[in-house]
């Protein structure tokens, strides 16, 4: 049987503890960590996980959506299970298969043939010192060292032996040995799959002396907007896509954004540039677009924002929007990713990796390269650029250097210590800033575990106003236009008790002669103010998160990429 296996429900510390008198040692091995999906979270739940006589161990990310079936046929013929999770069935497949003397390669094509859902799968078997993995709808990366391989859900997982990656499609199943690897496609071809460069380097997945990955990232946006918006802004002040000349978009006649999360609340921000410049646009979250379909005509662009790319509700929102013949564009942070391959043309946000599961710097760069696109999609669909076509580009020239204004001079952490044992916490805005509340109250509720909520301004009256009370501070964010209404709605809730904390323009003082507490940004055009105003947000979910001592970088139940509907 497989020489060693170890698993450890928990921390990854939990494992470490567990080998320390022992000396696992070989040329192949696998590993996993995961939240459940199936079981609760035990030693038996956790993987690898495998067969009866222990010659095979698999390891699987994704869903296997038939596992009840396979369970019972596999029981009937005398397998033991010794988990509750999906995942097992895999391993004892393979068993069988081998049992009937097929190659460990053979038994991995025919038990994906009984496989309904989503999975990226990694096995190791005794028979051979060699990796074999296949992908259906899970990201699965292959990496190249030497005479080294690494299989992986993304790149950073490796990026501190290499940069060299193979990009799997669905339905590869791949073999990986010392110095050489083999793939074959779903239909059974030797096929090759090029080999690219990421230009990420190790230190991007390292802290680098910070206390967590999120406060790195935190800081790290002067530089991400920086590559984000490097070479597409001209001397003359007009916007440069590579992939989208003018004229690009003439005969499209809405827009379609899809996305979920954090790239959701990316779109929304996106629709108020574009509404404000006369573009029809709707933004609909990927796990609706499918089950409750928007009307497509051949003059709908379809945009799917994900930071991964592997997103599945977007991916699959993807599938549907071309079987129903609209144009496709990712908005993405990873070439070679899924829905950039999937897509007709790709637009990269440069963020860089991002190893925190709470999304921050990949944020400001889609709201910023949305900035771009929304210019040359306004121009080209009315016919003409908008007014303020300049002064809104020579903003997000600034915007770096603002970020990094913002991230010197922020005086959240007092406020943090202030508020942190309230009983709810209620983030406000309109316009641009309607979907930064938004995304507030998701990063405050993701890493602090608190209760949070974010509203359109307006909406309070209409019920969430039951809410407030002294012990439930607001966040108001103001972009610089409507301000007074918005000002309005904050009144609305000190007369109840409740503390506002305003985040405006420093030169905003008939916002910050009223709120109780005032987080400034520096003066900028309104369309621009939410993204400054998100780094002042972000800082108190992780200010307030570290005081409760709460695990940032890795919230419970959460992961960074949701591979799964």
């Amino acid at each position: 049987p497989l020489r060693d296996v170890y698993k450890r429900q928990g921390k990854i510390q939990n494992l470490e503890t567990a080998l320390e008198s022992t000396d696992p040692n070989g040329r192949v091995g696998i590993g996993h960590t995961r939240w459940s999906t199936h079981g609760p979270p035990t030693d038996s739940n956790a993987h690898p996980h495998t067969d009866c006589d222990g010659r095979l161990a698999v390891a699987h990310n994704g869903i296997i959506e038939n596992h009840a079936e396979l369970r019972e046929e596999l029981t009937a013929r005398g397998h033991v299970f010794t988990s509750d999770t999906d995942t097992e069935v895999v391993p004892h497949l393979l068993e069988e298969h081998l049992d009937e003397g097929r190659t460990p390669l053979e038994a991995l094509q025919r038990t994906v043939d009984r496989l309904e859902g989503s999975y990226a799968l990694v096995v190791v078997c005794e028979e051979n010192d060699a990796l074999y993995a296949t992908r259906n709808g899970s990201p699965l990366v292959l990496g190249i060292d030497g005479d080294r391989r690494f299989l992986a859900s993304d790149v950073p997982s490796f990026l501190d032996y290499t940069s060299e990656v193979v990009y799997l499609e669905d339905g590869d199943i791949v073999q990986a040995e010392a110095g050489s690897h083999t793939v074959v496609d779903s239909d059974g071809e030797t096929v090759s799959r090029d080999a690219t460069s990421v230009d990420w380097s190790p230190e991007d997945a390292e802290r680098n002396g910070y206390p967590h990955f999120m406060l790195k990232e935190i800081n790290e946006q002067p530089a991400a907007l920086d590559r984000a918006l490097k070479g597409r802004i001209t001397d003359d002040w007009t916007v440069d896509l590579e992939s989208f000349p003018p004229g690009t978009f003439e005969d499209v006649s809405e827009v379609h954004f899809i996305a979920c999360g954090t790239s959701y609340h990316a779109a929304l921000y996106a629709r108020e540039l574009l509404v404000d410049r006369d573009v029809p646009t709707h933004v609909f979250r990927a796990g609706e677009y499918v089950t409750s379909p928007a009307p497509i005509s051949d003059d709908t662009l379809v945009i799917a924002v994900t930071q991964s790319g592997e997103t599945a509700d977007t991916l699959e929102s993807m599938r549907h929007a071309m079987r129903e013949g609209a144009r496709t564009i990712a908005v993405t942070n990873v070439v070679g990713s899924t829905a950039a391959r999937m897509a007709d043309d790709a637009l990269f946000i440069r963020a860089g990796p991002e190893i925190g599961v709470a999304a921050t710097k990949t944020f400001s760069s889609q709201v910023a390269v949305l900035g771009l696109l929304s210019d040359r999609l306004s121009t080209d669909i009315t016919g003409s650029p908008a007014e303020d076509r300049e002064s809104f580009l020579r903003a997000l020239k600034r915007l770096p250097s603002q970020v990094q204004q913002v991230l010197d001079q922020s005086t959240v952490s007092t406020i943090a210590n202030r508020y942190q044992s309230s009983d709810g916490h209620f983030f406000i805005g309109r316009g641009v800033s309607y979907p930064v509340a938004l995304e507030g109250a998701l990063k405050f509720k993701e890493i602090t575990y608190e209760h949070a909520e974010g509203f359109a301004a307006s909406e309070l009256k209409h019920g969430p106003l039951a809410l407030v009370t002294p012990n439930t501070p607001v966040f108001a964010v103001f972009s610089g236009r409507h301000d007074e209404k918005t000002l309005s709605n904050a009144e609305e809730v000190r007369t109840r008790g409740a503390p506002v904390i305003g985040i405006a323009s420093e030169k905003s003082t008939h916002v910050s002669d009223v709120v109780d507490e005032f987080l400034s940004i520096p003066d900028t055009h309104p369309h621009l103010t939410g993204i400054l105003a998100n780094v002042q947000l972000q800082l108190v979910s992780y200010h307030v998160a570290d005081l409760l001592d709460r695990s940032i970088d890795q919230p419970r139940n959460l992961a960074k990429s949701v591979t799964v509907e």
